[in-house]
């Protein structure tokens, strides 16, 4: 969230510049004026800051960005069939009275020292729930049924298949190593 108000702060001050910088221009190309060098670094540090931003948020993205300061608790731990896994749901509120609330599932590997990783991810829908088909098939069901378009289930392999809406988790370099297929809408 900081990242992204740094972000849009930078690239207001950025897009100032440039107007600045091309109103300059024009006086060095009319008036003979000289050329401001000075404005012109300028802005293109802005630019390159921006756009260094946008590369961070895109392909250096992890679940660890979740805010988890108004995390609530969801359905779950459901185990699987033979425990080795447990499916655990949380909440995510945002955007305060108009906003809505994020769901993700995150998995507990009790064979591998309780490793916890996150495989779901998306914007909340009125009908929530889990259920192991098998130890290796989660099936997710997260839809409305007054917006069929919105239906955000799925049937996940929790150590080989993610999924998030946003699909930021399928661009990231850093986790590309955690999956072996991600889903997206």
């Amino acid at each position: 969230m900081i990242i992204a108000i740094l972000g849009l702060l930078i690239a207001l001050l950025t897009v100032l510049l440039f107007i600045t910088f091309c109103v300059k221009i024009i006086g060095f190309l009319l008036k003979k004026n000289p050329f401001p060098k000075k404005l012109l670094i300028t802005a293109s540090t802005g630019v390159i800051l921006v756009f260094s931003l946008l590369f961070y948020q895109t392909y250096f993205f992890t679940f660890s960005s979740i805010d988890r300061s108004n995390m609530e608790q969801g359905p779950g731990p459901v185990p699987s069939p033979s425990g080795n896994y447990s499916a655990h749901a949380f909440y995510e509120p945002y955007g305060g009275a108009a906003g809505g609330v994020n769901v993700w599932v995150e998995i507990t590997h009790h064979q591998e020292k309780e490793k916890v990783k996150t495989i779901y991810f998306a914007d909340a829908k009125i009908d929530f729930s889990m259920k192991w088909i098998d130890d290796d098939q989660l099936s997710i069901v997260n839809n409305d049924p007054d917006y069929p378009d919105e239906d955000r289930s799925i049937v996940l392999k929790p150590d080989k298949e993610i999924y998030d809406e946003s699909g930021l988790a399928c661009q990231s370099l850093l986790m590309k190593d955690e999956y072996e297929r991600c889903y997206q809408d």
